[in-house]
C-alpha cells in the first residue's frame, strides 16, 4: 500500500523555542512498514507550521492508500480533524490513528459520531502496523491483526493486545531517517546544528502517578544493545550530518553496565556529536565515579524529573526520590559543566499560594540552569486521574498540555493559578541573570544566553510570560557588558 504517515498540526509552543524535533515515533513505524514492502511518506506537519487545512491538503496532494497519525492528548483533536478533511476528500483511504490517548480510550474514538479514524493501532506500534497493512492490502479483515481496534456492524471491535518487542527485536528495527527532510531539524540553542533522535530504551520500570509512560510500557524497560545505539549515531552523524541528538527514551541509564559501556563506546568513536537527554536524579548520583565519562561521550545537557521540592509531595506521586537526591544530582552535574534542566510540578487540590511559594524558593535552592514550571495534568488513564477529576474545570483535551491549567486547587481560581506560575518563571530567570557573568564556561555562558534570547522571542512564551517583565532590558545590559569583557563569547 501507499501509505503517508503525518504529525498531527499542533502547537503548545514550549519546546518548539527551542528547536525543531525529529519525529522519531514515524520514522520507525516508516521504517516498519518499509520492510513490510510498502510504500511510505513523511509529513512533519508539526515541523513545518500549518494548520489542520493546510495539512489535509497536502496529504490529499500526495493520494495515500492509507493515512496513519501518532497523537497524545493535546494534539489528539488537531489529528482527528486533518484525518476528518482527508477522508472527506478520500474516502477509500484507509486512515489509522495510533499513539497513547488512542491506545486508552479508542472506543471514544471510534464511537464518536463521524468518526475519521478506521483503526487504532494500539500500543508499540511497529509490527501491527505492519500486519495491518498487509491485511487491509491483501482485502483480509483486521480481525487477525492483534493490537488493533476498529468499529464492526456498528460496534467497537478490539482484537487481543500485542506483546511487546524484546530487546534484541528493538536492535533489529530500522528507522527509515531517509524519508525525513533533515533541514527541517535544528537546535536553536546551538545555531548552526542539525538535530537528530535516538531511542535507546523503551519504558519504564517506575509507578509515577502523574506519568503515562509507565502505563503505557506496562511498567517495563528494555534497552538497546549499545553497539547498536552508537552505530545509529554514527549513522546520523555520517549520512545526515547530524550535529545534536536527542535521546527520546524516559530512562536510558537504569542497566548501569549496559549504560557505562554505551559512554565507552561514544567516547571512542570520537563522533563530535553533542547529546541531550533525560534520566533519574538517582542515576545521576549512583554515577558519581563516572560522570567525567558523560561530558567525553557528549552530554551536554541533562534534563532530571525533580517534579517538587517536597517530599510528601513527591512520596504521593510515587516518584521514588528523596529532596535530597534531586539536590545532589544537580550539583553533580554542575561539576561537571553540564547543563541542568528541570521540572516542578503545581496544581494539585491542596496547592495554595504559600506552597508554590515555597517551591519556588526551594527550586532556586536547586539552582538548575533551566526550570519549568508545569500545571499538573490529568490525563484520563494516568493513575492520578481519579484523585484529580472533581477537580477539573476544563474538559478540552487540546489545553492538557502541562502548560495551562485545567485543575483547580480547592484554594486557588485557575486564573490565580496561571497568574503564579507566571510569575515563577519570571522571579526564577531574572534571578538567573546576575550569575551569568561569573559563569567560566564560554559553551555554558553562550548556550544559555541564546536559550534566553529564544524564549523571550518566541511569540507563544511572550504572551504566556508577558515579556517576563523587565529581562529584556537586562539581557541588554548585560550583553553590553558581555561585549565588553567577554567578546568572544558573543562572536566578536
Amino acid at each position: 500500500m501507499r501509505l503517508l504517515l503525518a504529525t498531527p498540526p499542533y502547537h503548545a509552543g514550549v519546546v518548539e523555542a527551542a528547536g525543531r524535533w525529529v519525529p522519531l515515533n514515524l520514522a520507525y513505524l516508516a521504517g516498519a512498514a518499509k520492510a513490510a514492502g510498502h510504500e511510505v511518506e513523511v509529513f512533519d506537519a508539526m515541523t513545518r507550521g500549518v494548520s489542520p487545512e493546510e495539512a489535509a491538503r497536502e496529504i490529499v496532494g500526495r493520494r495515500p492508500e492509507a493515512v496513519g497519525m501518532t497523537a497524545v492528548t493535546c494534539s489528539v483533536k488537531a489529528a482527528l480533524e486533518v484525518l476528518r478533511r482527508v477522508k472527506r476528500e478520500l474516502p477509500r483511504t484507509a486512515t489509522v490513528l495510533g499513539g497513547i490517548h488512542g491506545t486508552y480510550l479508542y472506543e471514544s474514538v471510534l464511537s464518536a459520531p463521524g468518526s475519521p479514524v478506521d483503526f487504532v493501532v494500539r500500543g508499540e506500534g511497529e509490527a501491527t502496523l505492519a500486519e495491518l497493512l498487509d491485511a487491509l492490502s491483501g482485502g483480509k479483515p483486521a480481525d487477525g491483526v492483534r493490537g488493533v481496534a476498529f468499529l464492526k456492524d456498528g460496534r467497537v471491535v478490539a482484537t487481543p493486545a500485542r506483546e511487546l518487542l524484546e530487546p534484541a527485536d528493538l536492535d533489529r528495527l530500522k528507522p527509515a531517517f531517509e524519508l525525513l527532510d533533515w533541514e527541517d531539524y535544528r537546535y536553536f540553542v546551538i545555531p548552526g546544528t542539525r538535530l537528530g533522535a535516538v531511542s535507546t530504551s523503551r519504558g519504564c520500570d517506575k509507578g509515577c502517578t502523574f506519568c503515562s509512560q509507565q502505563k503505557f510500557w506496562g511498567k517495563r524497560w528494555r534497552g538497546r544493545s549499545p553497539q547498536s545505539v552508537a552505530g545509529e549515531i554514527r549513522l546520523l552523524r555520517e549520512r545526515f550530518g547530524v550535529g545534536v541528538v536527542l535521546f527520546t527514551d524516559d530512562y536510558p541509564t537504569l542497566d548501569s553496565a549496559r549504560w557505562e559501556r554505551l559512554l565507552d563506546l561514544l567516547i571512542e568513536a570520537d563522533l563530535g556529536v553533542q547529546v541531550l537527554m533525560e534520566t533519574r536524579a538517582a542515576d545521576i548520583v549512583r554515577d558519581e565515579a563516572i560522570l567525567g565519562k558523560y561530558r567525553r561521550a557528549g552530554i551536554v545537557h541533562i534534563y532530571v524529573g525533580t517534579e517538587s521540592t517536597d517530599q510528601a509531595a513527591l512520596d504521593r506521586m510515587k516518584k521514588e526520590l528523596s529532596v535530597d537526591t534531586a539536590r545532589r544530582a544537580l550539583s553533580l552535574l554542575r561539576e561537571q559543566g553540564i547543563l541542568t534542566e528541570t521540572s516542578m510540578i503545581f496544581g494539585f487540590p491542596e496547592e495554595t499560594t504559600a506552597s508554590i511559594e515555597r517551591t519556588l524558593a526551594l527550586a532556586t535552592e536547586y539552582d538548575p540552569d533551566f526550570c519549568h514550571f508545569l500545571a499538573i495534568t490529568p490525563w484520563p488513564y494516568a493513575d492520578v486521574y481519579g484523585e484529580l477529576e472533581p477537580y477539573i474545570e476544563i474538559r478540552d483535551f487540546e489545553r492538557y498540555n502541562l502548560v495551562e491549567p485545567v485543575v483547580r486547587p480547592k484554594a486557588m481560581t485557575l486564573a490565580e493559578l496561571d497568574r503564579a506560575i507566571v510569575d515563577c518563571y519570571r522571579r526564577f530567570y531574572m534571578g538567573k541573570l546576575d550569575g551569568l557573568l561569573a559563569e567560566k564556561s564560554d559553551f555554558r555562558l553562550r548556550y544559555l544566553l541564546t536559550a534566553f534570547d529564544l524564549m523571550m522571542r518566541s511569540s507563544f512564551l511572550r504572551k504566556k510570560l508577558g515579556g517576563l517583565g523587565q529581562m529584556p532590558q537586562r539581557v541588554k545590559d548585560l550583553l553590553a557588558r558581555l561585549s565588553r569583557e567577554r567578546p568572544a563569547v558573543l562572536g566578536k
